[in-house]
């Protein structure tokens, strides 16, 4: 097989394409720390094959990998934990406190994925999802630190995107692994080493005041970089703090307006998110016409739309 797309770091950090949906989409990050390594997020059943070749290829035995971390058990970030589980005999699982029992019994994150996807785009999109041993499996308790070679990661809770998602700090890096909580990046929007940032808001627990503490806390850290998962390493982070920031409240208020007047559906959402989102972009200095803007932010800007509205729908029947 071809090997997927890997950028190497500084710090022993690798990014691995995770080949989900498309090249450039969806990254899992190997850490290195000496003779022992991590992963940080899984991708799905089908990233196994490439993540497997790349460490043939650093001469890194299943063996030595002594971590799983799940920054949360969104399928894209963790559908492959308990293929990966089985082919590192030495791993334990990380993950967050309300994320634990269904990485032992996977049946509910199926069920409710077959329901959104239907049964055979499930299957092409995540393959199997395999439990995990109980008593391989860490909860990651807020502000818990594990030594890995003596490498210091951090991991704190960081609610607003999943209630059940952390981000991890490293202190050799000075950087976050930050899931979904800073938002998505796709290389293709880059402008002279500046990369454009914008919040995912998929269902069903998208929380906007949380998001935005979570983007605070993990900048009181005061990192250099975020590795996200939506795609890899950025600097820059004062500035995209301030534009996340900028765009929940931008995203809330235009889901707020589209509800209040009474529009049923996600289509009007879905267009006010797409043209907001490409005005974003093109002020940024992107030289990509319309058409391939809205192919790379289509799949987001329609998960945004849900998140969004399942939250307004929640927030009226408690009022």
């Amino acid at each position: 097989m071809i090997s997927p797309n890997s950028i190497n770091y500084d710090h022993g950090i690798c990014a691995i394409d995770s080949e989900y949906y498309r090249p450039g989409l969806a990254s899992i990050h190997l850490i290195i720390e000496g003779n022992k390594a991590a992963l940080v997020d899984t991708g799905t059943f089908f990233s196994v094959p490439g993540v497997m070749k790349i460490l043939s290829q650093k001469k890194i035995p299943p063996e030595n990998i002594v971590y799983v971390f799940l920054t949360h058990i969104h399928l894209d970030h963790a559908g492959g934990a308990g293929e990966f589980m089985s082919l590192f005999p030495n791993a334990k699982l990380v993950v967050h406190p309300r994320a634990v029992r269904h990485m032992i019994d996977p049946s509910r994150l199926i069920k409710s994925a077959m329901m959104i996807y239907g049964e055979g785009n499930f299957r092409r999109l995540y393959g199997e999802i395999n439990p995990v041993d109980a008593n391989r499996i860490v909860e990651a308790t807020d502000n818990l630190c594990i030594q890995m070679n003596g490498r210091a990661l951090l991991f704190i809770d960081t609610p607003g995107h999943a209630r059940h998602h952390y981000c991890i700090f490293d202190e050799k890096s000075n950087s976050f692994f930050t899931g979904d909580t800073f938002g998505v990046s796709y290389r293709e929007f880059d402008v002279g080493g500046m990369e454009f940032v914008f919040p995912t808001t998929t269902p069903v627990q998208f929380d906007p005041l949380e998001a935005h503490n979570s983007i605070d806390r993990i900048m009181s850290y005061h990192p250099k970089y975020a590795f996200l998962t939506h795609y890899s390493r950025i600097g820059n982070l004062s500035h995209h703090a301030v534009l996340l920031h900028n765009l929940i409240d931008k995203y809330v208020t235009i889901a707020t307006n589209i509800y209040n007047q009474g529009a049923k559906g996600k289509t009007s959402l879905v267009k006010e998110l797409q043209e907001l989102l490409t005005r974003q972009i093109q002020s940024h200095g992107c030289v990509l016409q319309k058409h391939e803007i809205y192919g790379l932010l289509n799949m987001d800007i329609n998960l945004n739309a849900e998140g969004l509205i399942y939250w307004l729908e929640l927030n009226n029947k408690k009022c």
